[in-house]
C-alpha cells in the first residue's frame, strides 16, 4: 500500500485548514470593508449635523470648482425667477403614508445660472391620469432650502428619456439633457416657501445613514471568522489527541 497515495493527502490535516485560513481572510476582509462604509456613512452624518447648524448661504460664486458632496445639507438662500414651463414631477412619492409626487422647478438665478429646486411634496389627486395642480410663484422671488446631491445609481424598468411632466427619477444630468439647460448637479429642497405655500408639504426627515446597519454587518463578519477560527484550532486538537492515543 502507497502511504502518500490519493488517502493520504485526502485524510491531510492541512487541506482544510488552508481552506479555514482562506475563509478567515475573506470574512475578514469583508468585515474591515463594512468598517470603512461605517466610517464613511459617520463622516456623512456628522456633516449633516454641522450643516444644520450654519446659517443659510449663496451658492459658490460662478465659474467657481464646488465640491457638491461637500456642500451636501448646507443652508442656502437663492434669489431668482421659477421657470414655470419647465417644472416636473417626481413619481412615487410618499408622505405619512399618501401617495403623491415631489414638484421639481428650475430656478433662474440673478446670474443666469439654473439651478432645480424641490418645493415639496403633493398628493397624488383621484386618478394619475391628470396631475395636480400646483401654483407657481411669479417674478423675482427668494429661496430658502438645503442642498441635496440626487443619487445617480437609481433602478428604472423603463430607460427611455423622460417624456413630459412626470418623471420617475430626479436626474440634473437628464433634466439637462432633455431641456438643454444647463444644471449643476444637485437640488435644492425648499424649506420654506417662496410666496403662496399653496398644497405643498415641505417636509425632509434626516437622513438614515445606516450607520448601525454596517456596525452589525461588520460584528457578523468577524463573528463568523472568530468561529471558523475556533473550529479549525478544535479540530485539528481533536485530531492531533486522536492521532496521539494510537498503538
Amino acid at each position: 500500500m502507497n502511504p502518500t497515495g490519493p488517502g493520504r493527502v485526502l485524510r491531510s490535516p492541512w487541506i482544510p485548514a488552508l481552506a479555514a485560513v482562506a475563509a478567515i481572510a475573506v470574512l475578514v476582509s469583508a468585515g474591515n470593508w463594512q468598517g470603512r462604509r461605517m466610517a464613511e456613512k459617520e463622516r456623512l452624518r456628522a456633516q449633516y449635523e454641522a450643516a444644520v447648524r450654519e446659517a443659510p448661504v449663496p451658492l459658490p460664486a460662478p465659474g467657481a470648482a464646488a465640491d457638491w458632496d461637500a456642500w451636501r445639507y448646507r443652508p442656502v438662500r437663492l434669489e431668482g425667477e421659477f421657470d414655470a414651463a419647465r417644472e416636473i414631477y417626481i413619481d412615487n412619492r410618499v408622505h405619512a403614508g399618501r401617495a403623491g409626487y415631489h414638484v421639481v422647478t428650475p430656478l433662474k438665478l440673478g446670474d443666469g445660472r439654473v439651478v432645480l429646486v424641490n418645493r415639496g411634496w403633493v398628493p397624488q389627486g383621484p386618478t394619475r391620469a391628470e396631475l395636480p395642480r400646483v401654483s407657481t410663484p411669479a417674478g423675482r422671488v427668494a429661496v430658502d432650502g438645503r442642498i441635496n446631491v440626487p443619487a445617480a445609481g437609481y433602478l428604472e424598468l423603463d430607460r427611455q428619456p423622460p417624456a413630459g411632466r412626470l418623471w420617475q427619477n430626479l436626474d440634473p444630468v437628464r433634466f439637462a439633457a432633455a431641456t438643454g439647460i444647463a444644471v449643476p448637479p444637485i437640488v435644492v429642497e425648499e424649506t420654506a416657501p417662496a410666496g403662496d405655500a399653496g398644497p405643498l408639504v415641505r417636509a425632509w426627515p434626516a437622513p438614515d445613514f445606516g450607520v448601525d446597519k454596517h456596525r452589525g454587518y461588520r460584528m457578523q463578519w468577524y463573528a463568523l471568522a472568530a468561529l471558523t477560527a475556533a473550529l479549525c484550532i478544535f479540530f485539528l486538537l481533536r485530531r492531533r489527541r486522536g492521532t496521539g492515543a494510537g498503538p
